[in-house]
């Protein structure tokens, strides 16, 4: 799941760590993707520390149950059809095009239709004292926290998500996830295709969607 379905599961919480635990997986592999961190066991004496761990540990949770769920197996696969001939000629894996574009669509999904709101989510982040975060990144063994704060800056200033809840903008979103590991992974004719096949089957997602969350709520 990405940012905004994490933050569903904890968009009442009142704890800002433990909801940037819940995130910080993927923020992380945002700033680098070079960084791996297994914090899972880590207790810390700050009880903030340990409040990232718990949402650490929900992330995981949930991302278990929500990529073996068969919501998620038929909808990447069915996308990943669809979006295979808007993509020819372009080296993106569509298992992996489908597989980001079904985690995308929901969360617009969760903007559009107001289960949450976006500026809570950021409320949060910038909640959080750096400082708290360092001695978790640290404690978790990254020895050099100055790319990851770099990214996160930027991550609360741009407020980048705000786009999410613009179906038109998926697709560009598509096309930023995959230039992390392909270079020019699209044409504008792909991305104009991609947002075609996006914005349908949004549409068949719209009545069901909320189905992932029940189920994965009552697994927790």
């Amino acid at each position: 799941m990405n940012f905004l379905s994490h933050f569903y599961f904890d968009c009442e919480a009142t704890d800002c760590y433990f909801v940037l635990g819940t995130v910080l997986p993927d923020l992380l592999k945002n700033a680098d993707k070079r960084i791996v961190l297994h914090p899972e066991k880590l207790h810390h004496t700050n009880p903030a520390v340990n409040s990232i761990v718990a949402g650490w540990n929900k992330h995981l949770d949930v991302d278990k149950h929500f990529h073996s769920s068969n919501f998620f197996i038929t909808h990447s696969h069915q996308l990943k059809k669809e979006l295979l001939p808007a993509i020819t000629g372009s080296p993106v894996k569509p298992f992996f095009l489908g597989h980001i574009a079904v985690e995308l669509i929901i969360d617009n999904l969760l903007l559009t239709t107001g289960e949450i709101m976006v500026g809570d989510f950021y409320d949060h982040l910038k909640g959080c004292d750096n400082e708290v975060i360092d001695d978790f990144l640290v404690s978790a063994g990254l020895k050099d926290t100055t790319r990851f704060f770099r990214f996160f800056e930027g991550f609360k200033r741009d407020k980048y998500l705000n786009t999410y809840s613009e179906t038109e903008q998926i697709a560009y979103a598509l096309k930023r996830i995959c230039m992390r590991i392909w270079d020019n992974p699209f044409t504008p004719q792909h991305e104009a295709q991609m947002n075609k096949v996006v914005i349908n089957y949004r549409e068949r997602l719209l009545p069901e969607f909320m189905s992932i969350f029940s189920e994965i709520e009552s697994k927790l």
